[in-house]
């Protein structure tokens, strides 16, 4: 039975297992049982080779140690048929141990990750065979199939609004509505720096309702023009979180900062959104405007002049501004009736 030993010095679990194994080994053990965080390493297991390896969470961990210390006789360990569990039984996805964390120690204004994908056990093919591999060589490729068949779907959208499909509609609750966890030490609820925008939900990023999309140019104007391969480039650079991502991130609030984002309906003609918000701990949050109209009858009209006004009010008076407007859709102002 082994627990890891002082974690100051330990590098991962899977270290710890590795190094727990080759003790065990060198000592003629014929099986190892290794208490751990709550960390999927399962893989770590297929260089057992001969000897049978169990891992366990540290509550059974304690469990099988009482055991050992109050067996009247020699403890015993049994090794029963391997039974599988589907995620209706388990609490699924997490997000694995080697999955890599935010925040972006290059530009922190940025939030990274953008989304999470499966990488864990996943069936891929090796040379002229097929095995179980993890990691975000796994994940990647889910990723890519499900911009391609979005790509299929919306043809005319960018790589940034793709993206913003994806991160829009993404799931940050398992099937069972509970919150995805995230493996670590310990595990704990996984937050936008372990996923993104959440688990990646292909069905739902094809109908994104509202998508961010963002200006080649604009890339330039936030990381000073490293991405332009040809003729000049003379912008001034602005902070990341000023960029039209799907995401805000803001790493040095000092003094109230504006943050500006622009949404493009791929929805119905006629429809309303309403804006709803949770502020960061600390954090003094407002949306302006709070209501999105997108109304077909309000913009597809060639017109004259329409009023309206602006109002502030109290208890005492009312002060009253005129407001005027001319619809086009044309270049020219003539009327069309």
């Amino acid at each position: 039975m082994c627990f890891p030993v002082n974690r100051k010095l330990a590098l991962t679990p899977l270290w710890e297992f590795q190094s727990a194994l080759q003790n065990v080994r060198k000592a003629g053990g014929s099986g190892l049982v290794f208490a751990q965080h709550t960390t999927s390493i399962l893989e770590g297991t297929g260089s057992c080779g001969g000897i049978a390896c169990v891992l366990v969470d540290l509550d059974t961990g304690y469990q099988i140690l009482v055991y050992m210390g109050s067996a009247s006789s020699s403890p015993v360990a049994k090794i029963e048929p391997a039974r599988s569990f589907t995620s209706k039984e388990l609490l699924a996805p997490k997000v694995a141990a080697f999955s890599s964390r935010g925040p972006s120690i290059y530009n922190a204004d940025v939030i990274k990750p953008d989304i999470a994908a499966p990488g864990v056990g996943i069936l891929a093919a090796m040379r002229d065979s097929y095995k179980f591999a993890s990691g975000t060589s796994m994940s990647a490729p889910h990723v890519a199939g499900i911009i391609a068949l979005l790509k299929v779907l919306h043809p005319q959208w960018s790589p940034a609004a793709l993206k913003s499909a994806i991160i829009t509609t993404a799931s940050v609750t398992d099937e069972h509505g509970m919150p995805i966890l995230a493996d670590g030490l310990p595990r704990k609820i996984a937050d936008p720096f372990d996923f993104g925008g959440g688990h990646i939900n292909p069905n739902r990023a094809a109908d994104p309702g509202l998508i961010y999309d963002i200006n080649p140019n604009d890339y330039n104007n936030v990381f000073n023009c490293i991405i332009k391969r040809s003729g000049s480039c003379n912008t001034t650079v602005v902070p990341g979180h000023l960029l039209n991502l799907p995401s805000i991130s803001v790493p040095d609030l000092r003094y109230p900062v504006t943050v500006s984002r622009t949404v493009t309906n791929v929805d119905e003609v006629d429809v309303v959104y309403h804006v709803a918000t949770e502020s960061p701990a600390g954090v003094e949050m407002e949306v302006e405007p709070s209501v999105l109209v997108f109304n077909a009858a309000m913009w597809m009209l060639q017109g004259d002049y329409m009023f309206g006004n602006l109002t502030w009010y109290n208890d005492q008076r009312t002060v009253w501004i005129p407001v005027a407007a001319r619809i086009t859709i044309h270049d020219f102002f003539a009327d069309v009736a």
